[in-house]
């Protein structure tokens, strides 16, 4: 895509956002909803018209190479960022679920369950590629330095004699076997040469040997013809795999286009940030003096004039008020001075209302709040419409304004510039001067603010001294008050926990960690290599108030909402709901160690491994425990985004420790984990991951108090292991055959996760399997024998999970919601049946009226 191009997807991207907040901010307030249906309706209507936004901006933004436009689009894009997160943490607490279905709402919108995927923005990784290198760098030596360059394992099958000389019997069979096959071979082909020679000449004339074989040849070349048409049929209906075919050369070029913008873009961004220094210069030297003077002339012209208006010099408004800049915000110095005067009326107001109430008696003002407690009493009792309207209202958000700003550029600065003339799409210097003119003007601002309470000061001296002396006296009042405050801070200060690691630098305690095991390098995996497919059923499921098992699309989802995005973003993370916790809980294989190292390896996150196996025999002891923590946590913030993982993180909130594990002391964090948690600040890109096989094995408060934030993880669904099946044998090199029945091997696998199913394929596709697929192709019944040696995840696991996940807070907050939803379902049914029964009572009475009548 050219320049044009993206520049007309920003302006389409711009133009939805603009009619999405006039959604957001109606001309009129809106009133409370009390449909949770409706309600549910316009959060997913707005999440995913946010979340294609989204995906069009994060393309600009990483093809675009005018660096002051791409500072517009990364401004709004963290703003639609965080807008997501605020939604969905909406979507959460409506619904009581971190699982949400928008069947409906994406059939209305025209788009595809492949758009609920939230995009990675590319520059989280890009941006910082140097560091990466210089951090993967850093790891192999230290690594090499301590001899703890980890090895690729070599797995060695071991095996009994028996099993042994019986594979050695099958060997030498099959030798023996060959052999004599080749032989059989020769002895036959001797035969059709000597019956060659034999054989008689043709009887067909000419004519009839090219018919014959015209028949053959039309024959064969119409199968082949038919077999290629229905496999093209089968593969455009979607019923068979597409054939792996190298890539076009368009899509090459395409992919070299993208790889010359970043260069553009490198380059482009570094002329900028040289232009930005050169032009500052250039204008505190050319206008610093002229805008030093101009400033000083209407500080003057202001102290004169409220001098005129009140009789007095005005007070200088502080630095933390804005200082001089409040004064003049939009604002001449007659409106100025006629506020100031306002706002000292109302003062004398205030003053004089105060000395009234004083010199009046007690009595009075309990009788009065008694009479004004009476008449609240007495209106609340007559049901006036004053009362505010019960109901759900859009709760305020903190990333709408980030977005408002943004789009407000777009609209004021870049929807009609004329960018003809810069084809390069280089920097704009009109807009680098008038930013750095703000800049200068605003340094200067502040010297010569303190020029001007110097010389308000001294004129105040002069003119008003007596005022002057009690201004003296306040100012010594106050100052006996910062002093305190002081004192106070100082106190507080002494509170904070003491740092333990003071004479060390960052890079020995980083190194320290490495060697103990404690920094791991994460594997090179992307999220979207957890392969899962979208649940279709959902909405039909939960209407019928059927609670469905989420799929692995969702929790793909939720991870890069909750993990990957706040990780990746600083701005997100600061205004975003709070989330330092994540719990992804379910049964073995299901993908919970891949989704750690996808979390780490898409942010470029260091990893910090605090397992209770990791643990065992390292820093003896609570004073030893508390300084590995104080140590993780130092270094994890220094050099932020961080992920701290906890394997087996049930073992940590056991119940009752197993015998076999009491060495272990799998409990050691128990105390201090919450402690950590609590000592990181909203601002730091720290996440805490736990993953559980057996969370039911954890003391339940403890434990949902540390992972506030819980994913339960499933079995893959039929859909889900249909494309496992089909990725995983092509990442084992075998393009699946149109004869293998991956149906039939999804609906077998019904209970396997995707490790088991991934064990079967390497079972299966070793490398004397893989030169064989050209002579023999795969068959469904290679794999029945590598899975029937495996144990899958039985309906009574799954319960357990199920039952474990409902008494979870989140969980116990959705069973109270449907009981209730119950009650007054019953009570209405209730309801019903009594007015039935009264109309029931009146027509007999009626009836027998009407016979006596007669």
């Amino acid at each position: 895509m050219s320049h044009s191009s993206y520049a007309r997807m920003w302006a389409a991207a711009h133009g939805a956002l603009e009619d999405l907040l006039l959604d957001e901010f109606p001309a009129t307030a809106p009133r409370p909803q009390k449909d949770a249906f409706q309600i549910f309706q316009g959060l997913a209507t707005f999440y995913l018209k946010y979340l294609r936004i989204f995906r069009s901006l994060e393309a600009v933004y990483d093809q675009l190479v005018h660096p002051q436009k791409r500072r517009v689009v990364r401004h709004v894009l963290d703003g639609v960022m965080g807008r997501l997160l605020e939604l969905r943490n909406e979507m959460v607490e409506l619904e009581m679920s971190e699982f949400h279905y928008f069947d409906d709402v994406l059939q209305d919108l025209k788009m595809t369950p492949e758009d609920l995927e939230i995009p990675i923005p590319r520059y989280f990784l890009r941006e910082k590629m140097h560091v990466l290198k210089e951090r993967q760098r850093m790891l192999a030596h230290i690594l090499a330095k301590g001899g703890l360059i980890e090895q690729e394992p070599v797995f060695i099958q071991t095996m009994h004699l028996e099993e042994a000389v019986r594979i050695l019997q099958v060997c030498e069979r099959a030798r023996q076997g060959r052999l004599r096959a080749q032989f059989m071979k020769e002895i036959r082909q001797a035969e059709r040469e000597g019956l060659g020679k034999r054989r008689p000449p043709s009887a067909l004339n000419p004519e009839q040997a090219a018919t014959r074989i015209q028949k053959v040849w039309r024959g064969h070349s119409q199968r082949k013809r038919t077999k290629r048409e229905r496999l093209e049929e089968m593969i455009f209906l979607g019923m068979l795999p597409a054939e792996s075919s190298k890539p076009s050369a368009a899509h090459l070029r395409a992919q070299r286009v993208e790889a010359h913008r970043q260069l553009v873009q490198e380059q482009n961004e570094s002329e900028y940030q040289q232009a930005l220094l050169s032009v500052k210069k250039s204008v505190q030297v050319a206008e610093g003096p002229d805008i030093r003077e101009t400033l000083q002339e209407q500080i003057r012209q202001w102290f004169l004039e409220c001098r005129d208006a009140t009789g007095k010099f005005p007070d200088f408004p502080s630095t933390e008020d804005g200082g001089s800049a409040s004064i003049f915000a939009e604002k001449t110095p007659e409106q100025v001075a006629a506020e100031l005067a306002a706002k000292e009326e109302e003062k004398e107001k205030r003053r004089k209302s105060k000395g009234k109430k004083d010199k009046k008696g007690g009595k009075d003002g309990k009788e009065k709040k008694k009479d004004k407690r009476g008449k609240s009493k007495g209106k609340k009792g007559k049901g006036e419409p004053e009362e505010e309207e019960k109901g759900w209202t859009m709760p305020p958000s903190s990333f709408l304004p980030t977005v408002k700003e943004g789009a407000k550029i777009y609209r004021e600065v870049w929807r009609g510039r004329d960018e003809s003339q810069n084809f390069l799409q280089r920097f704009d210097a009109e807009l680098v001067r008038e930013e750095k003119r703000l800049e200068v003007e605003e340094e200067v601002r502040v010297q010569v603010d303190e020029l001007m309470r110097h010389e308000l000061r001294n004129l105040k001296l002069v003119v008003d001294r007596d005022k002057g002396k009690k201004k003296k006296k306040a100012k010594k009042g106050s100052k006996k008050k910062k002093k305190k405050s002081k004192k106070s801070s100082k106190k507080k200060k002494k509170k904070k926990e003491k740092d333990l690691t003071a004479d060390r630098t960052i890079e020995s305690l980083y190194e320290e960690l490495i060697l103990e095991g404690f920094i791991i390098q994460p594997m090179n995996v992307k999220l979207s290599d957890y392969i899962g497919e979208y649940s279709y059923l959902g909405t039909t499921l939960r209407q019928a108030d059927i609670e469905p098992m989420p799929s692995l699309s969702d929790v793909r989802q939720l991870i890069a909402l909750h993990g990957v995005l706040p990780l990746g973003s600083q701005a997100v993370r600061e205004k975003a709901p709070v989330v330092n916790s994540l719990l992804l809980a379910g049964p073995a294989g299901v993908g919970k160690k891949m989704l750690v190292h996808a979390l780490c390896a898409e942010t470029g996150a260091n990893l910090f491994n605090l397992s209770p196996g990791n643990l065992t025999g390292r820093y003896p002891g609570r004073g030893g425990l508390q300084y590995l923590l104080h140590m993780v946590l130092k270094v994890a913030r220094q050099l932020q985004p961080s992920v701290i993982w906890i394997r087996d993180a049930e073992k940590t909130f056991y119940k009752k420790v197993p015998r076999t594990e009491r060495e272990m002391e799998p409990k050691r964090l128990k105390k201090d984990l919450a402690r950590a948690l609590k000592s990181l600040r909203p601002e730091d890109r720290v996440l805490l991951v736990g993953t559980s096989r057996r969370p039911f094995d954890a003391e339940l408060k403890p434990f949902c108090k540390v992972y506030k934030k819980i994913i339960l993880i499933p079995r893959p669904d039929y859909a889900s292991r249909l494309v496992l099946w089909r990725e995983l044998l092509r990442g084992g090199g075998a393009e699946p055959p149109p004869g293998l029945d991956l149906s039939s091997l999804a609906k077998v696998t019904d209970g396997y996760t995707q490790g088991h199913i991934q064990q079967a394929v390497r079972a299966v596709l070793h490398p004397r399997r893989l030169t064989q697929l050209a002579a023999k192709p795969l068959s469904a019944s290679e794999f029945v024998g590598p899975l029937a040696r495996l144990d899958p995840v039985f309906r009574e696991e799954e319960d357990a999970f199920k039952v474990w996940y409902s008494k979870t807070p989140l969980g116990k907050r959705k069973a109270r919601a449907t009981k209730s939803l119950e009650d007054k379902a019953e009570e209405g049914k209730r309801k019903s049946k009594d007015t039935r029964k009264s109309k029931d009572d009146k027509s007999k009475v009626k009836k027998k009226k009407t016979k006596k009548k007669k």
